[in-house]
């Protein structure tokens, strides 16, 4: 009996030791995660900048930058849907600097139904595409925007190829959009769009979409671990038991 008494008790601990392990891991990795969210909300409440002449996807990442020029008409949209508010779209544009830079500008979302709707403004109403062909309801006119260069991580083997005819995306795929736009690999989030009716409602960059549950797997490995020593516990009591 001694001998299982020892191997039991061996086992309860090696068993919750390795629980409360996972657990402090975790801890740690909630303690990284706070500090790099805090790191990119700093970063996107930052002054806004110049966009950089040859902007990075790793240093230039949420990036706060202003630009101005005119939307040329040219876009494409992409299909999403906004809680509460149904489906629609990302309009993206292309925004013609007075330098000559091409750039793609997020404008923000549009409910499904919203490009029949014009209420006044410059808008394009129609504009070619970088390979020419017609868009609909891509704003056009004079601009200003000011917003955040992100690089989205949104396309995966699930998601089907864009449907060219219709100018119709269904993941914000930079580079693919690029080419189709004849524009730089570089999309503005707008934040603010000044000079133009875009129909659209801007949607910030924000770290709302970082995950962040660590705290959560933390609590449930302590938690394992407390139930694991119980369990230890109980298993002892009855073996004690069965020696009296």
């Amino acid at each position: 009996m001694r001998r299982r008494f020892v191997s039991a008790l061996v086992f309860g601990l090696a068993g919750a030791a390795l629980l409360v392990g996972l657990g402090v891991w975790q801890v740690r990795r909630l303690h990284w995660k706070e500090g790099l969210i805090a790191r990119i909300e700093a970063k996107i409440a930052a002054d806004p900048v110049a966009v950089p002449a040859a902007p990075d996807p790793v240093r230039d990442a949420y990036l706060p930058v202003v630009a101005g020029g005119r939307l040329t008409g040219q876009g494409l949209r992409v299909l999403t849907g906004v809680k509460f508010r149904g489906p629609g779209h990302l309009i993206v544009a292309v925004l013609e600097t007075a330098g000559g830079r091409r750039l793609m500008v997020d404008l923000g979302f549009r409910p499904e139904g919203g490009d029949r709707s014009a209420t006044g403004g410059s808008t394009g109403g129609a504009g070619r595409g970088g390979d020419g062909r017609v868009l609909a309801a891509i704003p056009a006119g004079q601009a200003r925007i000011t917003g955040n260069l992100i690089w989205p991580d949104e396309v995966d083997s699930f998601t089907p190829a864009p449907d060219l005819s219709r100018h119709l995306w269904f993941a914000r795929d930079v580079p693919a959009m690029a080419r189709v736009l004849g524009a730089e690999p570089v999309l503005i989030a707008a934040r603010r769009v000044e000079g133009v009716a875009t129909r659209a409602d801007p949607m910030p960059v924000s770290t709302d979409g970082i995950p962040n549950d660590h705290r959560q797997y933390a609590l449930t490995w302590f938690s394992l671990a407390l139930v694991w020593l119980g369990m230890t516990g109980l298993l002892l009591w009855r073996i004690t038991r069965r020696t009296d």
